[in-house]
């Protein structure tokens, strides 16, 4: 007897009693949520490759004052650079070339680069004193993602459906989209919405711009839907006796996968096919939502995911990483982007589906004060910036109308009201109506959480 049978022999009337738990509930855990919930789902529009605050929420009028000169090491105050800053030997400031003006009845600061953004600042929360520790791209989205900077943690989303499950029976409770923006960016990996050491069923699902959404969902030329219906019942029985055999709880996990996979060759075609849709839709998003793989896509098939009792949706639009040419990058990521994501907010209001709907906006850090590379009349680059940023959220349980946090007149540092990655963190899961300390997994020993042992849950910007 091998080590792997021995362990399935001594586990298997307990793996045989999860097995009945799982197919007798559709998700979730006992006591979860811990608390009411505001909001049944949410959004995560994530903004791949740091975009610029100083361009887009922080407005900083007393940068042109400093303009061209040095940023005072009194402000810098000793910050780890990246290996890219480090090789400069001048740190001049650099103030946005943007207009700001003040926006709808909450007065919030909104570049002239998010026009569509500005019409609903009074639906949005603005937190503009994020910040943490992570200063490269892909620790920091790994950050935002699992809580760790380190990769092999469960997603966030990953987390949610396994503390809630999924209101859906026919679609994953957590679905993955990825847009290119200009065609670069840093690369987003699998692993960024895998499950970590959480049972793989809770992993996200990826839905691709070409060929099917996910991959082998329709059937090979010649063989028939009732035949799939047949061979997975033969497969299921054999998964069956195997899993009571050995108690391997993947195997459980593949046998739900499985019948989700079948499920999903009628719905998904349905949520894809947007034929239904009327005009006025692509009229508020925009006509890149007719083309598959485009942002304002993504989000308009986010929304009918939503509609169908998705738990978690992630969306990410890449190449947000101005180092240089940014008056030129940075307003093509805008355009690409703002329309959507204020229909967004918009589309869930008009359909009585934003009070528990909560969507959140923002990269994995901001962008630096200080120019990267050549300074000329026409073109500036910024560097990556950990020490504050914003981000935005909606709906949900969430209070309209305000922005929390300050920084400093360079926009370098926090003056007022932090707030770090894992508060945020607690904050959507109690949104969710999870006590973020309460949802944990056991693992080599030790109760894990998404955030880890910090956090706390950021009260001033909710409806409580």
């Amino acid at each position: 007897m091998n080590r792997r049978e021995l362990f399935g022999h001594t586990l298997g009337a307990l793996g045989t009693a999860a097995f009945a738990t799982l197919q007798a509930k559709t998700g979730g855990l006992p006591g979860m949520p811990t608390r009411p919930p505001t909001a049944k789902r949410v959004i995560y529009l994530f903004m791949s490759g740091g975009p610029s605050q100083m361009e887009l929420f922080d407005y900083k009028p007393r940068l042109r004052e400093f303009a061209g000169q040095e940023l005072p090491e009194s402000i810098r105050n000793g910050q780890r650079l990246t290996q890219m800053s480090a090789t400069q030997s001048s740190f001049p400031v650099v103030p946005s070339k943007f207009a700001f003006a003040q926006r709808g009845q909450s007065g919030a600061w909104v570049s002239e680069l998010l026009p569509h953004a500005a019409k609903i600042a009074d639906r949005l929360a603005f937190i503009k004193s994020m910040h943490t520790e992570a200063i490269n791209h892909d620790p920091a989205v790994t950050f935002f993602q699992t809580g760790s900077q380190i990769a092999g943690r469960p997603s966030m989303g990953s987390w949610a459906v396994y503390g809630l499950g999924s209101e859906s029976e026919s679609l994953p409770g957590f679905v993955v989209m990825i847009s290119q923006g200009g065609g670069g960016g840093q690369p987003l990996y699998d692993r960024l919405w895998g499950s970590g050491f959480l049972p793989t069923k809770y992993q996200g699902v990826k839905f691709r711009s070409a060929g099917d959404p996910v991959l082998y969902l329709s059937n090979p030329a010649g063989f028939p839907a009732e035949n799939r219906r047949v061979f997975l019942d033969a497969l299921k029985e054999i998964n069956q006796s195997k899993f009571e055999e050995f108690g391997d709880p993947e195997t459980a996990t593949r046998m739900a996968q499985y019948e989700m996979a079948f499920q999903m060759q009628s719905s998904v075609p349905e949520l894809t096919d947007l034929s239904k849709e009327p005009e006025s839709t692509f009229e508020l998003y925009g006509e890149d939502a007719r083309r598959p793989g485009t942002y304002a896509y993504n989000v308009l098939l986010a929304r009918r995911l939503a509609e169908r009792g998705v738990r978690f949706i992630q969306l990410y639009h890449r190449d947000w990483d101005h180092h240089g040419g940014l008056p030129k990058g940075l307003p093509a990521r805008c355009v690409e982007t703002d329309q959507a994501s204020a229909a967004l907010v918009t589309d869930l209001a008009q359909r009585g589906m934003l009070d528990d709907t909560l969507v959140v906006w923002g990269g994995e850090f901001g962008r630096t004060v200080y120019c990267q590379g050549r300074l000329t009349a026409d073109s500036y680059g910024r560097d990556h910036h950990p020490r504050c940023f914003t981000v935005w959220l909606a709906g949900g349980g969430v209070k309209p109308g305000v922005s929390l946090g300050a920084t400093d007149d360079y926009g370098y540092n926090v003056t007022e009201d932090p707030v770090h990655v894992h508060d945020l963190q607690a904050t959507i899961l109690h949104c969710l109506g999870v006590d973020h300390t309460k949802l944990t997994y056991q693992f080599q020993g030790r109760h894990f959480r998404l955030t880890d042992v910090h956090g706390k849950v950021v009260r001033a910007v909710l409806q409580e």
